[in-house]
């Protein structure tokens, strides 16, 4: 009956319900207009956060980057960065402690049995015995031990979402790299062209000077050019050598095998498109800011917890079980015992203290608004950025297509005209720089285009589904 009684006590006990000192959280609002798109350079289009085209896109960067070759890359990164495999061990870290948190609101249940014979004066004396109890555990009436957590949970989460800023930047820079390595490509390739190009001329001109129907100075000019175009082909090279070393060094292996030699920057199929017109609530989303806002959740409740240090601490030791001198007696009647010992701290000489830790939580949890607020800001400053860019790059490489489209007939007629002997080299040579110069520009401003597709996805916080998992499987 007995042991009956303090089992039924405890289960009580276990069973109450934590009063709660956390402040009610309410996300602070946002210190930015509702929407990114505001006239000038950005061309709105209707769209939502939660719009399926949006979703598939921004959710997942397998989504995002529609290059096979470049996809493979973005995969060997995340599987051997060094960087991305220290924050999640950091993350498992933060995870194991948030569970040690949560064993602390439960007591632990422990068997304990012994067995002692003594003998002193010629007697031999015995006693035995066997319990079930739980060591000294706190009740957490008012909430001090739920509030730690919650602090813990919110300190994981935060770590989590931390790691996903870490993917997302090897992510972009992967991309990045790539683009680069293939404009330093296509750069070099318009270079080859012009030596060539060149090449050709320098031989006309020259054999017009040996012939007598040419300048010297003509033939000096010629040279010039080549000689410029062979420096630009060598440094171009040198690029592209530094380009597929920072990709490998990347991807932590050497580059896999299958890439398609006439790829190019133009190419459609690198980049799926990312519209204009989103809500400002996207941002919400982006791991930066999840970050942020967990961090500022774990100050909510530090402050809970440091609210309810003001008041009593009452923590049990309880046992029931059964006891005798003699082995042979341990299960039989009358043998039952327990104990069930209460006890209460009660704060009072250390007011100060407890003052100035609570103070010290209110002020971290209004610095950890601040920075909340400041990535908002941040992030909406990178997005609007991102999206002017996006139309004014397709602006602007539409220019350069025009610019080489002039440029190509301007040489190809200046070229026939000098055949001809129509024109001077002058007007030849100044033909073939102009078209070297918006050949140039015209991948130049590519890169930035396609760089700049990279850089909006990031500031979008791309890779939502791996947020949604873990905030998930942590509740």
């Amino acid at each position: 009956m007995k042991l009956r009684l303090v089992t039924a006590a405890i289960a009580a006990v276990v069973l109450t319900t934590a009063c709660s000192m956390d402040p009610v959280y309410q996300r602070p609002a946002s210190p930015v207009p509702d929407s990114f798109a505001g006239g000038g350079a950005v061309r709105t289009v209707a769209a939502k956060p939660d719009d399926a085209a949006n979703q598939a896109v921004l959710s997942d960067w397998k989504a995002f980057f529609k290059d096979p070759y470049l996809q493979q890359l973005v995969t060997l990164t995340l599987q051997n960065n060094r960087d991305l495999r220290q924050a999640a061990l950091k993350v498992a870290e933060y995870e194991a402690q948030y569970r040690i948190a949560r064993s602390n609101l439960a007591p632990t249940i422990t068997a304990t049995g012994t067995n002692t014979k003594a003998h002193s004066s010629g007697v031999t004396s015995q006693s035995s015995s066997v319990q079930l109890g739980m060591s000294s555990w706190e009740v957490d009436f008012f909430g001090r031990l739920r509030s730690l957590k919650n602090q813990a949970l919110e300190e994981y989460l935060s770590t989590d979402a931390a790691r996903l800023s870490t993917q997302l930047s090897l992510v972009s820079t992967t991309a990045t790299d790539y683009l680069t390595w293939l404009s330093d490509r296509s750069l070099l390739n318009i270079a080859q062209h012009t030596v060539q190009s060149d090449q050709e001329t320098y031989e006309t001109t020259l054999k017009s000077a040996q012939l007598g129907s040419g300048a010297e100075e003509d033939v000096q000019e010629a040279r010039t050019s080549l000689a410029s175009a062979k420096a630009s082909v060598a440094s171009y090279q040198r690029a592209v050598e530094q380009d597929r070393n920072n990709l490998v060094a990347a991807i932590g292996c050497a580059l896999p095998e299958g890439f398609p030699q006439d790829r190019e920057l133009q190419d459609d199929m690198l980049f799926a498109d990312v519209p204009v017109g989103l809500s400002s609530d996207l941002l919400t989303r982006r791991p930066d800011i999840v970050e942020a806002e967990h961090t500022l959740k774990s100050s909510n409740a530090y402050v809970g917890a440091a609210r309810a240090a003001f008041f009593p601490t009452i923590s049990l030791t309880a046992a029931a079980g059964t006891a005798s001198s003699a082995l042979t007696g341990l299960f039989k009647a009358g043998s039952g015992s327990w104990s069930f010992a209460p006890s209460i701290s009660v704060p009072i000489f250390n007011y100060g203290d407890l003052k100035a830790s609570l103070d010290v939580a209110k002020i971290t949890k209004n610095i950890d608004i601040a920075a909340y607020e400041e990535a908002i800001q941040t992030a909406f400053k990178e997005v609007s950025n991102g999206l002017a860019g996006r139309t004014t790059y397709v602006d602007q490489v539409e220019a350069d297509r025009e610019y080489v489209d002039a440029a190509q007939k301007y040489y190809d007629i200046a070229n026939a005209r000098y055949r001809a002997g129509l024109d001077g080299f002058l007007t030849l040579l100044t033909a073939q720089r102009t078209l070297f110069t918006a050949q140039s520009q015209l991948v130049t401003d590519r890169l930035g285009q396609q760089s700049n597709l990279i850089t909006l996805y990031t500031a979008l916080g791309g890779g939502w589904t791996q947020q949604e998992q873990t905030q998930a499987s942590a509740k």
